[in-house]
């Protein structure tokens, strides 16, 4: 029972985090907007986008001029970058993770003297994982059969399963090592606290035995 429920938490996790997530957000010139996706070690991730400028006289968004691009950059969770480059105004991207954990996932948009600081709609698919191959692409160019192409689904998806299993318990891991930490770190400030109210207590009495010495009580 232990075992299907763990399985089961794997499959909602999966659904939740290696899924397409489409989004739109505003930006003007050369402002920046930054994403943070977690995703496990070797995992293939593909970003899509469209770029629409505001139109004043139609006060809404239309596509956008070819003089407009956009800035890629990735960063992985050792602040290293892994993707850096200047796109069109349409386009996509891609990257494989080496290292699992939070990645983030940075544009913006070319710096133009004619563009004015108007605003921009960005409209950004990312796809994660398993939902991230054309599996249509590799049927045609591999001449697969509907079985053949279930059976390679099916295998991404257990390989993709076992990444998330991988990841979770290296999030698991480095959890107990905060955990560990913070419960020593707080261990130690206990022993030094009592360690001054000891000190301070013994200061205290040697000082009242003085006084009251002093004033011959004793």
């Amino acid at each position: 029972m232990g075992n299907q429920s763990f399985q089961f938490l794997v499959f909602i996790v999966l659904q939740l985090i290696l899924t397409t997530q489409a989004l739109y957000f505003h930006i003007r010139e050369t402002e920046r907007k930054c994403f943070i996706e977690e995703i496990p070690d070797q995992t293939l991730v593909i970003g899509k986008y469209k770029v629409e400028l505001f139109d004043a006289a139609s006060n809404t968004y239309l596509p956008s001029t070819p003089g407009i691009g956009m800035h890629v950059e990735v960063k992985d969770p050792d602040e290293k970058i892994i993707l850096s480059k200047l796109y069109t105004s349409e386009g996509r991207f891609t990257f494989t993770s080496h290292t699992p954990g939070e990645h983030v996932i940075c544009l913006y948009s070319n710096s133009s003297a004619w563009f004015g600081g108007q605003q921009l709609r960005v409209h950004l698919d990312i796809d994660i994982g398993e939902h991230a191959v054309d599996y249509q692409q590799i049927s045609a160019k591999e001449k697969l059969t509907e079985l053949q192409l279930r059976v390679r689904q099916l295998i991404d998806q257990v390989e993709q399963i076992s990444k998330e299993q991988s990841y979770q318990r290296y999030r698991e891991e480095r959890f107990r090592a905060t955990s560990e930490s913070t419960n020593q770190r707080v261990l130690w400030w206990s022993i030094a606290q009592l360690l001054v109210l000891v000190i301070a207590g013994f200061w205290q009495m040697r000082h009242l035995k003085g006084f009251f010495e002093a004033k011959k009580l004793v």
